[in-house]
């Protein structure tokens, strides 16, 4: 069985003993949930169609020698830092984020370069410190934060090396 069946069923039954569990707590409860569910998923769709396909044509756009020479197999870790600072400004959530590591994919990155990016962009993305770090947590609180989870990108790229046995 592959993996993304594997996924896919796994998430169906937890999604089944979810609706179970909902429901022995009484129907009104089954009909909340599956009503905030639907609308979740309606109003999610949309966006998951768009950033896919977007990313479809940023993949056909970025320039596939530029890609490869900057965050390609033989970029080594300049490629590993240029994701790094990559993803820490590439603003959005995971539709915009992913799609572009995807897309990179696509055009030549190798998948270490783009573990980097996915890992900095979960980390540091600008914008969420800007708007959401800074005004609700202590100002060093956040330094600190950061400070302290500045190598994991390179280190996600180096455990994996060591894990697979290739770069």
């Amino acid at each position: 069985m592959s993996a993304t069946l594997i996924v896919s069923l796994s998430l169906w039954v937890i999604t089944a003993v979810l609706a179970l569990v909902a429901w022995r707590k009484g129907v009104p409860v089954l009909k909340e949930a599956s009503r905030s569910g639907v609308l979740d998923f309606l109003y999610l769709i949309p966006r998951l169609a768009i950033g896919v396909i977007g990313a479809g044509f940023l993949a056909a756009l970025l320039p596939q020698d530029v890609v490869r020479s900057w965050l390609g197999p033989d970029s080594g870790f300049t490629g590993l830092l240029l994701a790094t600072v990559a993803g820490a400004v590439t603003p959005g959530g995971p539709v915009i984020g992913f799609a572009i590591g995807a897309s990179a994919l696509k055009s030549g990155a190798s998948y270490l370069a783009v573990m980097t990016y996915v890992t900095a962009w979960a980390l540091f993305a600008f914008q969420r410190l800007i708007v959401w770090e800074l005004p609700v947590m202590p100002t060093r609180v956040v330094w600190l934060r950061v400070a302290a989870s500045l190598p994991l990108p390179i280190l996600t790229a180096w455990g994996v090396m060591l894990l697979t046995g290739r770069g």
